[in-house]
């Protein structure tokens, strides 16, 4: 299983709006390496939901349904999506600030590539991202 960290501006779709859908395909991608690392993703895979604009913060876990597939409302096949199902919310949201301020995270392409929607989370970073929320 991969982990990764999907962006989404919460006014336009976040967490409780998926909860409440059950799930979603994830459209919108098309900045190149944010395809590339949805063409990565396969059935399975978990991914933290983010909520990005004034928010900026880990609020839940979702998992991927389904292996990427070509946009069916693009004509251009690269363009491709996946389906996500809410799996939980986190039982506290995680700051960029509190990632920002923890050395563990200072390499992670989050505060290096800020503004890039769809990013892979190393299993260490995961888990601690997961610890943060429980505290």
């Amino acid at each position: 299983m991969n982990y990764w960290l999907l962006k989404q501006e919460p006014g336009t779709y976040n967490y409780e709006m998926l909860e409440k859908d059950g799930r979603t395909v994830w459209d919108g991608v098309h900045n190149n390496l944010a395809l590339k690392h949805i063409r990565a993703m396969k059935k399975g895979d978990r991914a933290i939901f983010y909520h990005t604009g004034d928010e900026k913060q880990a609020v839940g876990i979702v998992e991927i349904t389904t292996n990427p597939y070509p946009n069916p409302d693009e004509d251009d096949n690269r363009y491709v999506v996946m389906d996500v199902r809410p799996a939980r919310s986190l039982k506290r949201p995680v700051t960029l600030a509190e990632i920002k301020n923890d050395p563990k995270f200072k390499n992670w392409v989050l505060l290096r590539i800020s503004r890039l929607s769809v990013m892979p989370v190393p299993k260490a970073l995961w888990d601690e991202i997961l610890k943060k929320s429980e505290k």
